[in-house]
């Protein structure tokens, strides 16, 4: 067991002393490219270090995929969409073999979550219970549409019939983050399967693990080869080479705003193929006076330190109407400080590792800035531990809309609270920003309700609630967080393209 310590400062219960040992942290199996239904070595033969976040150290060598590695998936993809048996299955077969994947996922949960906590350093317990059977549930989700894709009859305006089919769009490259691995797989993979697509997944360097285990379990569903393609390496080399590529037909990217640019440039300036992007977020978290404030304090907090503050939707700029603003704080700082940070193997941790060394470091220079520029540190604000790359949750309050902390995504368990009067104040504020991902508003008054969720840009809008996914709700941004929708039918659209035909209606001459 981890031994408890606690911050003198903060007194934050910390279990940072060890690390877990009850949980079998299994042998990575898989740690080689996946083309065309084989494990293989990079072409180079490059490898790159894959990081426990826990500790600082590595855990695994994975191959460094390149543009040339690209290219032998695209060409596995290519083959597989051109001639091979997946666009082509009557849609019930994809269903079938979309739902064996959905199977073998839940019945590796245990083997697959502790991959993430490794790689992520995400907790072991809510992953195995919580995501990887969500995930399989969205496998499932969109197996069950893959028989329902239909085109339209058209009436048309003269002596014609017409109609649409919905045809695969092809080649995808699929771009995921680090933050959730499992689930932006499934979430980008489940509708280009269902399609009836072909692909290559490029995951974060700094997660590669589950994809590939996936890609294993892809092969023992029945998936064809050729048709799930992952290729692991870094964003600058292996993902420009999948957003540039001639031979890929779309490609969907999930990460930061200013890489979302460049996929954009690549896809415009090579064969102009279309892009889904889901990227950067600065979610209000906006707190009327008329709530329950003990209950709205931990939603909020949650809102902000959840999966380590490392979600595009965190509620991190927390506006708290000035009727309860004082006793609203208190109660943050209060739970807050009981929010237990340590190793995401022990079951009563509350908040594991950030991912790498280069996010710890980015959310440390955030915190300092935020002191810097005049805001009050009430809570936090330091590493915890020697080891590892464990942040405090961390509240400032007195912050300004103009400060750095208020304007960028930190990706981190840091919040901003703000004062506000009125709600036409409010709504104005929480629309100054570049990012347009989601919103919180917490009232028990209908009207307010009704006028602020109306008036807020935000591609998700989330009443006396927060964190509110599911595979039947589209999810996807306004302004600069992007544009396109994952999940929900319409995400599957977006790996389907319009066919429509047109022909003379036959005139018999004997009518």
């Amino acid at each position: 067991m981890l031994k408890e310590t606690r911050s003198q400062e903060s007194q934050m219960t910390v279990q940072n002393g060890g690390l877990h040992s009850h949980v079998n942290i299994p042998k990575i199996k898989f740690t080689k490219l996946f083309i065309n239904g084989e494990f293989v070595d990079a072409v180079s033969g490059k490898t790159f270090e894959t990081i426990d976040p826990r500790t600082g150290e590595a855990v695994a060598s994975i191959a460094q995929g390149d543009k040339e590695d690209v290219d032998k998936a695209v060409k596995a993809a290519r083959e597989a969409f051109d001639n091979g048996p997946w666009p082509r299955l009557p849609g019930s077969e994809r269903r079938r073999i979309m739902l064996r994947f959905a199977d073998l996922m839940e019945q590796n949960a245990e083997e697959i979550a502790a991959l993430e906590t490794i790689d992520a350093g995400k907790l072991y317990f809510w992953t195995k219970k919580l995501e990887i059977p969500s995930a399989a549930e969205t496998i499932r989700y969109f197996a069950g549409a893959a028989d329902k894709i239909h085109g339209s009859t058209l009436k048309m305006s003269r002596e014609m019939q017409g109609y649409t089919l919905r045809e695969p769009i092809g080649v995808v490259g699929l771009i995921i983050p680090w933050n959730f691995p499992t689930q932006m797989f499934v979430t980008k993979v489940g509708p280009a399967l269902a399609a009836g697509c072909t692909m290559i997944v490029k995951p974060a360097e700094q997660t590669p693990l589950s994809a590939l285990y996936y890609a294993h379990l892809a092969k023992e569903a029945g998936i064809p080869d050729g048709v799930l393609n992952v290729v692991t390496g870094y964003g600058h080399s292996a993902g420009a080479a999948i957003t540039s590529h001639m031979d890929i037909d779309k490609v969907s990217f999930t990460g930061s705003t200013e890489v979302g640019r460049l996929v954009m440039q690549a896809a415009a300036t090579s064969n102009l193929k279309p892009v889904s992007l889901e990227l950067g977020g600065k979610s209000p978290f906006i707190v009327f006076d008329d709530v329950d404030v003990d209950k709205m304090a931990e939603l909020a907090l949650l809102g902000t330190v959840y999966n380590k503050g490392e979600i595009c939707v965190a509620g991190s700029r927390v506006f708290i109407q000035e009727g309860i603003y004082d006793k609203f704080l208190a109660k943050l700082v209060e739970k807050a400080k009981a929010w237990v940070v340590g190793d995401p193997f022990d079951p009563n941790v509350s908040q594991g590792p950030q991912v790498d060394k280069k996010q710890f470091e980015k959310i440390l220079s955030y915190i300092e800035l935020g002191k810097k520029e005049g805001a009050t540190l009430l809570t936090g604000g330091k590493p915890i531990g020697t080891k590892g790359y464990y942040v405090e949750p961390t509240i400032f309050a007195d912050v300004a809309d103009d400060m750095t902390i208020a304007k960028e995504e930190i990706f981190g368990p840091v919040m901003s609270v703000m004062k506000f009067k009125t709600m036409e104040e409010v709504i104005k504020r929480a629309n100054c920003t570049k990012y347009g991902l989601a919103a919180g508003i917490m009232t028990n008054d209908l009207n307010i309700a009704n006028t602020v969720s109306r008036s807020l840009q935000a591609g998700i809008i989330w009443i006396n609630c927060y964190f509110v996914f599911d595979k039947d709700m589209p999810f996807g941004g306004y302004k600069m967080s992007g544009f396109g929708r994952d999940l929900g039918m319409e995400s599957l659209n977006q790996y389907l393209q319009v066919k429509s035909i047109a022909m003379p209606i036959y005139q018999s001459p004997w009518l």
